[in-house]
């Protein structure tokens, strides 16, 4: 964080300054809602959550070397600078918007069901050939996540790219009110947070809120093979850019070529008339839709093709996200940071190129509204007329992935080989693991991240057969 005094914070919050008028002045090295990660000239902002008041922790933080703190409550008695707010969490976001808004460097935004951690890291990887880049860490990419990622944009930081999740309306209005993206990119319209959205227009509604608050000559990326994105024809007198594999799109692939769990290679089509060709080095057809997503971005900030070209090449996979772990017995698919029915297919059809033995081991799908037992049974005959070895389906709504992966190996006839079984806990199937996985198998791990599976990866990691 950089150039933000005490005067600025509590002018940008509506907040009132209690303390030594002399330090109205001083600047805020950084932000941090954790007491434990307070360093020096940091500001604190205490969190009441929903068992821990972050408020206890204020004296501890100020001896620890914090600058100033927030606080919902009047700190009387006291020797150090707080600023008095009638919401710790407005406050926060209140001061990143105020801080963004300050800063001289583009922003990239985005958003969609599927897919947007995955094109954060390709976006990120094509812009870092040209540009000092800033990108969201882990899930930090909500009403809380996404202010502290902001403040940590440095001076050197020329390109920011921001991961934005929301699971209701009004929320997308608040995040890009703080983030005022220059580039939008939405990968797709999928079967997510139903519970609060509804149905996919409830879903293409909420996600599309962050075009009121675009910066001026917005760039707007958006997936063209997506129904529902595709009706979106202009915004605020801007048209779109569109991406995807047909030939109607700006940006459109061809010539694409699976090489099995090494990844996938394409011909990339630019709307200049140019091509390059992409090496994808991550499995999984989808990823040819995140290399569109890194070319049109690339593009727009003035990438070269060379550049694009290098930065798809360069793209490294993070945890729980289609990462391939190669130990010294097995392939594991580790992408158990998230799950639903559109994510969860284009996993098992990653799986399907395994040259050995292929195990699917998914899970529960959470939020999917009242469908959702629906969904999970269609997910499981997928996985089943996919031809999946070992369908392993653990969890309560796994249960209708079991009854549909079995409904579709005995409607279809499919070999004796292709099996089904259901575990109702993880802990249940981490008890037959030794029994269930052989050498030489390829293992998908899938589900929500609440179901953290995460463990059944670190197990597998582990195994020596």
């Amino acid at each position: 964080m950089k150039h933000m005094s005490l005067e600025q914070i509590a002018c940008a919050c509506g907040g009132t300054y209690y303390g030594d008028e002399s330090k109205k002045r001083l600047e805020v090295s950084g932000v941090a809602i954790d007491s434990r990660k307070i360093e020096k000239d940091f500001l604190f902002v205490p969190i009441k959550g929903e068992r821990v008041d972050g408020h206890t922790f204020i004296p501890q933080v100020m001896e620890n070397g914090a600058l100033c703190t927030l606080s919902e409550q009047e700190l009387p008695d006291t020797d150090y600078p707080y600023i008095l707010v009638k919401s710790t969490v407005q406050a926060l976001q209140d001061i990143a918007g105020y801080y963004r808004r300050s800063l001289d460097i583009k922003v990239v935004g985005i958003t969609g069901s599927v897919g947007k951690t995955s094109t954060k890291e390709m976006i990120a990887s094509v812009l870092e050939q040209k540009y000092s880049v800033l990108k969201t860490a882990g899930n930090f990419n909500n009403e809380i996540g996404l202010p502290l990622t902001i403040f940590n944009i440095r001076e050197e930081h020329e390109v920011a790219i921001l991961e934005m999740g929301i699971d209701g309306f009004e929320q997308m209005h608040c995040l890009a009110k703080i983030a005022r993206p220059d580039i939008c990119v939405i990968t797709n319209i999928g079967y997510c947070h139903l519970e609060a959205l509804g149905d996919r227009d409830g879903v293409l509604k909420a996600k599309t809120e962050m075009f009121d608050y675009m910066n001026e000559n917005p760039v707007i990326i958006l997936n063209g093979d997506d129904d529902k994105l595709i009706t979106v024809k202009e915004v605020n007198g801007q048209k779109p850019v569109f991406f995807g594999l047909s030939k109607e799109n700006d940006y459109y692939a061809s010539d694409v070529k699976s090489l099995g769990l090494n990844g996938t290679k394409c011909t990339l089509h630019l709307p200049d008339g140019e091509t390059l060709t992409a090496e994808i080095h991550i499995p999984g057809n989808h990823m040819v839709y995140n290399a569109l997503a890194g070319a049109a971005a690339g593009y727009a900030l003035g990438l070269t093709r060379t550049e694009i070209k290098s930065g798809i090449a360069n793209l490294i996979p993070v945890a729980g996200r289609n990462n391939l772990i190669k130990t010294n017995c097995l392939t594991v698919i580790d992408d158990c940071y998230n799950a639903n029915p559109v994510s969860m297919k284009a996993s098992i059809d990653v799986l399907t190129n395994a040259l050995g033995r292929s195990v699917a081991v998914i899970g529960d799908m959470k939020e999917l509204g009242e469908n959702e037992n629906t969904l999970h049974f269609e997910t499981g005959m997928y996985a089943a007329e996919k031809g999946v070895n070992i369908i392993c389906c653990i969890g309560p709504l796994a249960k209708y992935m079991a009854e549909g992966a079995r409904e579709a190996k005995e409607s279809r006839d499919f070999s004796e080989e292709q099996i089904v079984l259901y575990f109702e806990t993880k802990e249940h199937f981490l008890g037959q693991i030794d029994k269930l996985i052989n050498r030489g198998d390829t293992v998908l791990v899938k589900a929500s991240n609440s179901m953290k599976f995460n463990e059944i990866v670190e197990k597998l990691q582990e195994m020596n057969l």
